[in-house]
C-alpha cells in the first residue's frame, strides 16, 4: 500500500459533496434530497438538528447518522464500523465536514 488515502472519487464541491477522511479511507458525503430525507426520518427535523449543532448539543450518534445517510458510496463497511471510524478520527477531524453539510441544509447547494 502506498500510504495514500483510499478514495473511489474526490468530493466535488460544485455538486455539494464534502470530503471526510477517516483513517486511510477518504469518504464522499453527498447531501442529496433522498439522503437528507432518510436522515430526517431517523433524526427528526433537520432544522432542529442544525439548532442543536449550533448550540453545541449535537450528539455523536446524530453526526454519524447524518454522515451515514449522506455517504455517496457506503461500500461494504457496516454502519457500526463506520461509527467506530468516526470516533477514532475524533470530533476535530469531522467538524469541517459536519459544518459543510449543515450549511448546505440551511442554504442549499450543489
Amino acid at each position: 500500500m502506498s500510504g495514500a488515502p483510499e478514495a473511489s472519487a474526490a468530493a466535488n464541491p460544485y455538486r455539494g459533496e464534502v470530503g471526510l477522511l477517516l483513517g486511510d479511507i477518504a469518504h464522499v458525503l453527498r447531501p442529496t434530497f433522498s439522503a437528507l430525507v432518510a436522515a430526517e426520518d431517523e433524526l427528526g427535523p433537520l432544522f432542529a438538528l442544525v439548532e442543536r449543532a449550533s448550540g453545541g448539543e449535537l450528539k455523536l450518534g446524530e453526526m454519524v447518522a447524518l454522515f451515514w445517510h449522506c455517504l455517496a458510496e457506503p461500500g461494504t463497511q457496516s454502519r457500526e464500523a463506520f461509527a467506530e471510524a468516526v470516533t477514532s478520527a475524533g470530533l476535530a477531524a469531522c467538524a469541517p465536514a459536519l459544518r459543510s453539510l449543515l450549511v448546505q441544509v440551511l442554504k442549499g447547494g450543489g
